[in-house]
């Protein structure tokens, strides 16, 4: 099970996020959302500061995994899209159409994909019982298109709104999934 942090500033104002802290709004809505939590027998969090805060304001006594880090996208890292694209159109073109491409000197999709999918892949020979992890939207839409054998392309068609929950059941190369299940009436609006 998945859960994307709540809302932060950078993720208001597009930005490509970095470790950007939860704003007083997100820390609100999650929680808020601590009651709709499922149990789990292992809790994990994303290595940034968001997820850390996210899964503490949802009462989760979770463990770091930096296997779960969000895509690394070097020099863009903190900038805001608008910003990037009018700088690097060229760069930014390629790296949507491309899914090897890393203009940003940083990780490709491919790259993020494999991690996901291999971390979500090794649930399979664990004994770790109910997974559940908060992690960067990123990781979501990349372990949606690893489980499901998506091409990469398609990462670029999901969403992940903060506070949903993405369930996985089944197992390595037979996953399926239900999807963004809001955490709160405030998270679904």
């Amino acid at each position: 099970m998945l859960i994307s942090p709540a809302m932060n500033a950078a993720l208001r104002e597009a930005r490509f996020a970095g470790d950007a802290p939860l704003d007083e709004s997100g820390l609100r809505q999650a929680r808020a959302a601590a009651e709709a939590v499922p149990d789990a027998d292992l809790i994990l969090h994303g290595p940034s500061g968001r997820c850390a805060l996210t899964a503490d304001a949802l009462g989760l006594r979770s463990t770091a995994d930096n296997a779960l880090g969000d895509w690394e996208l070097g020099r863009w890292t903190g900038a805001r899209l608008e910003e990037v694209a009018a700088r690097e159109p060229d760069e930014v073109a390629a790296w949507l159409a491309d899914p090897s491409a890393t203009p940003h000197g940083g990780e490709s999709l491919l790259d993020l994909c494999a991690r996901a999918g291999t971390w979500l892949d090794s649930l399979h020979d664990s004994d770790a019982g109910r997974v559940l992890a908060v992690v960067e939207p990123a990781v979501v839409r990349a372990a949606l298109v690893q489980a499901l054998a998506l091409p990469p392309q398609a990462f670029w068609r999901l969403d992940v709104a903060p506070l949903t929950l993405t369930e996985f059941s089944g197992r390595s190369g037979r996953w399926n999934l239900r999807c963004g299940r809001p955490l709160t009436a405030e998270a679904a609006a």
